[in-house]
């Protein structure tokens, strides 16, 4: 079993900022991709920013020189990072974390994308 939990959302006025957090739990063996996605209301989701396992990241044009994405794999920390600055109201929307991940049930070796549950971020005055 394996868990993506997301923190770090809520309410921030234009201008302002947040940083999102998901740790990774369960039966991991190794994390390849790790990213950060969001939907906005009546529209589908898009990804945000991807971090590889060397750290290369890939970011859509709209958040590029705003948004910085990372991560902590040390001590099995598992965890990747967005931080956001400069947020606008168009960046409102729930933002979901994804991870490729290799993990072990009963012995058997399997890669699966897995996704958070979700956060809210509401970007108003």
């Amino acid at each position: 079993q394996v868990q993506l939990v997301e923190s770090g959302g809520g309410l921030v006025q234009p201008g302002g900022s947040l940083r999102l957090s998901c740790a990774a739990s369960g039966s991991i063996v190794s994390i390849y991709t790790m990213g950060w996605y969001r939907q906005a209301p009546g529209k589908q989701r898009e990804l945000v920013a991807t971090i590889a396992r060397g750290d290369s990241t890939n970011y859509t044009d709209a958040v590029k020189g705003r948004f910085t994405i990372s991560r902590d794999n040390a001590f099995a920390k598992n965890t990747v990072y967005l931080q956001m600055d400069s947020l606008k109201p168009d960046d409102t929307a729930v933002y979901y974390c994804n991870a490729r991940i290799l993990s072990v049930v009963s012995g058997r070796y399997g890669t699966s994308d897995y996704w958070g549950q979700g956060t809210q971020v509401t970007v108003s005055s």
